[in-house]
């Protein structure tokens, strides 16, 4: 019998994976005469800018409301430091990583109307710190259609819709950029999750709507970009948009029937097959599913070592002042010196990343929106915490739990595996997200490809900001051999590796 085909997403990620026997000879120059720029221009429309609200003393209503949405979107994506280069363009760092510094994701306002902002579409302009006004109709129904009617724009009045430009990310990392771009948006989704709290917003996420008619509303070019994720914004100072959880992830169809794709042609076909134009979930519609039947004893074996990750939350400070300066000063860190991580920071950084629940009494939320969370488990190469034998550990995040599946010190691998970075050697701990690849597409088609990637970004978002908090080293990697990964630590082969998150004392 012939052999069946994987789905296009099986298939790209099949053919987008880093094998040591094959790297050298799929890499490629970089033209730096053709570097994208990570900045999109407007050359019209009316400009609002949010400079003189983010750290002004302001009393009246309307410049408070200004000063909430400058500083959420300043502490999202704003630009945060700016580094001379040898090329003579500086390097501008955001408060989301991204990564190589190539920013593919563009933020979008668009604004009901009933507000101080008036209706319309506004690009949000990090250079500048500003938004341009640049299509001022009432287009509030028709974002609505687009995402299929979602219950959360119902009652909210602004919704920020987050869009990513290809070439941005595909100039260096080539089809391999598509994952590169998810994780990317993760970060910025957690981003947007904790500045939101800081500025009394409550971002309610939604991965499923109707591509090809939210890229048009925003006049997008669906050749070299697309609209990735839409974020409801309730006003939590109105009583009005106190909105309940809904559902934030539609299915979309799964494709076995594709051409053979040559390089470089990869990233734009697989993105085409993963764009839905129709809600199939018929009368369950946007009802929220909860995740309380988690697994919880997976790799639950009798002989293995566990350890409870229970441990004091983290404390942001008075009105979350630790939470922002941490958010604007957040860098990847560039080598580790090989020391020791204490157990205590380990359990602070899970519980931060994984216990929400546990941050509600500082203001924070306690169920930020993800798209699935049952789909997504962590491993943790432990090399170098004190308390905790080295090895490979599982963590079960319901019953704040790690697990030790695998005897050994991993710090040479590690090194290897993350194609010869010094930080997976050096590193204390290296978090990896993984997902049953097969599993996903079962219940959402080839479009879990988007939603596993930007939900490992935005529990590495969260990693980041609490080890920085901490005074550690971090710094993800999204760059790694993929099989070899699952050999060498002893994850199950149908687990596909999304992420990686290095952990260490900086040098």
């Amino acid at each position: 019998m012939p052999e069946l085909k994987v789905s296009i997403a099986q298939h790209y990620h099949e053919r987008t994976k880093y094998d040591p026997q094959t790297l050298a000879s799929k890499s490629h120059q970089l033209d730096w005469e053709k570097q994208p720029v990570p900045f999109k221009e407007y050359k019209i429309g009316t400009s609002f800018n949010l400079k003189p609200y983010f750290k002004a003393e302001v009393s009246d209503p309307e410049g408070k409301w200004w000063q909430r949405l400058s500083r959420l979107l300043f502490c999202s994506y704003g630009l945060t430091a700016k580094i001379p280069t040898m090329a003579g363009s500086p390097l501008y760092l955001r408060a989301a990583p991204s990564a190589g510094g190539l920013y593919p994701a563009e933020v979008y306002l668009v604004s009901r109307g009933t507000g101080p902002l008036p209706a319309g579409l506004y690009n949000y302009q990090t250079q500048t710190h500003s938004l341009v006004h640049f299509w001022d109709n009432h287009v509030w129904s028709a974002l609505q259609a687009a995402c299929f009617w979602h219950p959360t724009l119902e009652n909210s009045h602004l919704a920020i819709i987050t869009t990513a430009i290809f070439y941005r990310s595909a100039w260096r990392y080539q089809d391999r950029a598509y994952r590169r771009i998810y994780l990317d948006t993760g970060h910025l989704l957690g981003n947007i999750e904790l500045a939101s709290a800081l500025s009394d917003y409550r971002p309610h996420l939604i991965g499923g709507f109707h591509d090809e008619a939210l890229n048009q509303l925003l006049y997008l070019d669906p050749d070299q970009e697309g609209a990735i994720t839409v974020l409801a914004l309730a006003d939590l100072l109105d009583i009005q948009q106190n909105l309940p959880a809904a559902r934030t992830a539609l299915p979309s169809g799964t494709q076995t029937s594709y051409p053979t794709i040559p390089d470089g042609a990869l990233l734009n076909y697989f993105h085409a097959c993963t764009e839905i134009s129709a809600d199939t979930t018929g009368p369950q519609g946007w009802k929220f599913t909860s995740d309380e039947d988690r697994e919880q004893d997976k790799y639950n074996f009798p002989f293995c070592t566990k350890v409870s990750t229970v441990t004091p939350s983290l404390v942001w400070g008075h009105n979350l002042e630790g939470l922002e300066s941490t958010i604007l000063r957040r860098r990847s860190t560039r080598a580790y010196t090989g020391s020791e991580l204490t157990l205590e920071e380990l359990k602070a950084l899970l519980d931060f990343t994984y216990q929400p629940q546990h941050y509600i009494d500082q203001g924070l939320d306690g169920h930020p929106d993800y798209f699935d969370l049952n789909l997504i488990e962590t491993f943790i190469a432990v090399s170098g915490v004190e308390g905790l034998e080295e090895g490979c550990y599982y963590y079960a995040p319901k019953i704040q739990e790690l697990r030790q599946v695998r005897f050994k010190n991993f710090r040479q691998e590690l090194h290897f595996l993350c194609l010869g970075q010094n930080l997976g050697r050096d590193a204390g701990a290296v978090v990896f997200h993984t997902a049953d690849l097969k599993n996903a597409i079962a219940q959402y088609g080839d479009r879990v490809y988007r939603y596993l990637h930007m939900d490992a970004g935005h529990l590495g978002q969260r990693l980041n900001l609490a080890a920085i908090h901490l005074g550690l080293g971090v710094s993800g990697i999204g760059g790694f051999f993929d099989d070899q990964v699952n050999e060498v630590l002893g994850i199950p082969a149908d687990e596909a590796v999304i992420y990686i998150t290095t952990l260490g004392r900086p040098n």
